[in-house]
């Protein structure tokens, strides 16, 4: 399964300088709800949303979904093996309340510091 993080939803939506391959696209997503809300407010700040709502509603259903939920946060409140920004801790801990579900987890991303904590908590990264 692949987790999903909002570095790679918006490049593939705002058609940035790095594009995920295609082939990512037919992987089981799965990410934390957080994305859902990261990639909206970034639509909505290059107020985009008239030109985008279609393609973020359908890349977003795609996407399977873990909720912030209580285990989630509890994990995201524990310390890290690496210093971490407080989405990228979210993230992580729906990472790893997955993994503990049994769920073997890649991260796609485009982000080093995230993609460096993910490595140092023993996941794999999604090549690109």
């Amino acid at each position: 399964m692949i987790y999903l993080d909002t570095s790679v939803a918006l490049a593939h939506l705002l058609a940035e300088d790095r594009l995920p391959p295609e082939k990512l696209w037919h992987e089981p997503l799965i990410s934390s709800r957080l994305l859902e809300y990261e990639v909206w407010t970034r639509i909505h700040a290059r107020k985009l949303s008239g030109s985008h709502a279609d393609e973020v509603r359908a890349l977003l259903s795609r996407i399977a979904f873990v909720e912030l939920s209580p285990p989630v946060l509890a994990r995201a409140l524990e310390p890290f093996p690496k210093p971490v920004r407080t989405l990228d801790a979210l993230h992580l801990a729906a990472m790893d309340f997955l993994q503990k579900q049994g769920q073997v987890i890649d991260l796609a991303s485009y982000d080093d510091r995230l993609i460096s904590a993910a490595r140092a908590l023993r996941f794999s990264i999604y090549k690109m």
